[in-house]
């Protein structure tokens, strides 16, 4: 039988991690979940994973409505995303894996507001960007059922912890007029990474009928304890009495999640795959507080994939393309629409879509 590729999870988040695709900082944080791992103990006990993960955001949403005129006035907020992916797992028995993912981040993102102008114009965008070595996660997992007598189906289980290695405190030069540039802190949706230790969770499983068509299905959830990397979100200026009063000239060091399901059919060393993918920051986290300034909300994307098989590689491409984006209220909108009586909801930019791009190896 073809040993499949299941691609479970691209950082995510992390990575670290992702980011969903946008100023909702969804990072990617995942790892990889396949048919191979349960298939390839005793042959490989190394894998390694190079995956490339890219999108580009300018479309504006509060709740689930597109707000249009942002694009058509020329106010949007573009952020272009890259991470490179290095995942090396090392199989300790047909059980027993770890795995040491290293995301490697180049963000950029063009704006008005953020350097005094929102009225258009000539020399009213500007970039601020953000490279470097994002947060760095390890994670171990365990198949629940004995690969050899199992070959069909499976279900692995996974735990990981979370460093803060990314720099959260990236700066770059705001352009506040022709004379006047501010040295501050960029956007929390271009941080390298969000400053808290947390853990994984994650749930991965796949089921074929027959040696040509299956199933699978991953959920992976980040946990961050801390609630604030005090972090300036003012761009190297003041906080305002509104950020003070509602905490958010903080940043907030937020949960995500992630869920995937879906089919596949593989023809000689070809897989094809379609399924759904949510990734969220929830507004709230599970663990600790929940204040400081963040952008939550999901995407609901439909997610094609091919996989192609050779004898030690594996190449693969993803790209799911959003059918729902919903930028949902934060604790700072509860608060301020408590405080005024005035319902108080942010926006955030999302993507199109998400390219998902990359190559696995077992040696």
């Amino acid at each position: 039988m073809k040993r499949i590729l299941i691609l479970a999870f691209l950082y995510v988040f992390v990575s670290h991690q992702a980011q969903s695709q946008g100023c909702v900082a969804i990072r990617s944080t995942g790892g990889f979940c396949t048919r191979d791992q349960a298939a390839s103990h005793d042959a490989s006990k190394w894998m390694l994973a190079v995956s490339n993960r890219y999108f580009k955001s300018f479309r504006h949403f509060v709740g689930t409505e597109e707000q249009k005129h942002r694009t058509e006035q020329g106010t949007e907020v573009i952020n272009y995303s890259y991470t490179l992916n290095l995942t090396l797992t090392r199989h300790l028995n047909k059980y027993w894996s770890l795995a040491l993912d290293v995301p490697i981040i180049s963000n950029a993102r063009s704006s008005m507001y953020e350097h005094g102008g929102n009225n258009g114009g000539e020399g009213a965008r500007h970039y601020t960007r953000s490279f470097g070595i994002g947060d760095i996660r390890i994670s171990t997992y365990r198949w629940l059922l004995d690969p050899t007598l199992m070959p069909k189906g499976n279900i692995q289980i996974g735990l990981g912890l979370k460093l803060p290695t990314g720099d959260y405190r990236y700066q770059d030069f705001f352009v506040k007029n022709d004379t006047t540039r501010l040295l501050g802190p960029v956007d929390q949706s271009i941080q390298l990474g969000d400053g808290g230790t947390g853990f994984t969770t994650e749930i991965n499983a796949f089921y074929y009928f027959n040696r040509h068509f299956g199933v699978y299905g991953n959920f992976f959830y980040l946990f961050n304890p801390r609630e604030q990397n005090g972090v300036s979100t003012a761009r190297g200026g003041t906080p305002s009495a509104d950020a003070i009063k509602y905490g958010t000239s903080v940043m907030s060091v937020p949960d995500q999640f992630m869920i995937r399901a879906g089919a596949s059919v593989t023809v000689d060393q070809l897989t094809i795959s379609a399924g759904v993918r949510e990734e969220c920051q929830p507004s709230e986290d599970l663990i600790g507080g929940s204040r400081g300034f963040r952008r939550p909300g999901y995407i609901i994307s439909i997610e094609p994939g091919l996989n192609y098989q050779f004898k030690k590689a594996t190449l693969y491409a993803y790209v799911p393309f959003a059918v729902k984006r919903n930028r949902t209220q934060s604790v700072a909108d509860k608060l301020r629409t408590e405080a005024t009586g005035v319902y108080a909801q942010g926006d955030a930019a999302f993507a199109d879509y998400l390219v998902n791009v990359g190559c696995t190896f077992r040696f």
